[in-house]
């Protein structure tokens, strides 16, 4: 299920115990991805502008995707979504929101700031694997991402 050449995931995930599974249903699919973790959205935008920023292709993590939570602490996924979209450097990395907010308001929101898929997680843990999986097939294995040169 992996591609040849991997390219990074940046998780934006407050909540432990759904890294967790999120994690080892990519793990059990394969994934070859690298996988890193923000825990809030101010230090999502500041792992993003410091990878932006990075003198050589060996300092810079530039992720190939988003998957991104609304409900963080501090800075939540709604003003990371607007900071990102703004973000000349940084709005071409696709996002796609990852969230227990089921709430329309929520849905056109992100939407209408740029993001390129809306997931509703479900409390239920068979289901949960379902929707990883489709993120990880489509997303992760079948898209095509922008191509950045070195640094982006």
């Amino acid at each position: 299920m992996a591609k040849n050449n991997p390219t990074p995931l940046l998780v934006v995930e407050d909540s432990d115990a759904d890294f967790e599974v999120l994690q080892i249903f990519i793990e059990d699919m394969a994934v070859a991805n690298p996988i890193y973790r923000c825990k809030t959205g101010d230090k999502a935008l500041g792992f993003l502008r410091q990878n932006d920023n990075a003198q050589s292709e060996g300092e810079a993590v530039r992720p190939s995707i988003i998957l991104l939570d609304l409900n963080l602490p501090g800075v939540d996924g709604r003003e990371v979504l607007e900071h990102l979209k703004q973000d000349e450097q940084l709005r071409e990395i696709p996002i796609v929101v990852f969230t227990t907010s089921s709430d329309p308001k929520d849905i056109k929101f992100c939407y209408q700031k740029g993001a390129n898929g809306y997931l509703i997680k479900p409390a239920n843990t068979e289901k949960f694997e379902r929707k990883v999986q489709a993120f990880v097939e489509y997303w992760l294995t079948e898209n095509v991402s922008p191509i950045w040169d070195e640094v982006g």
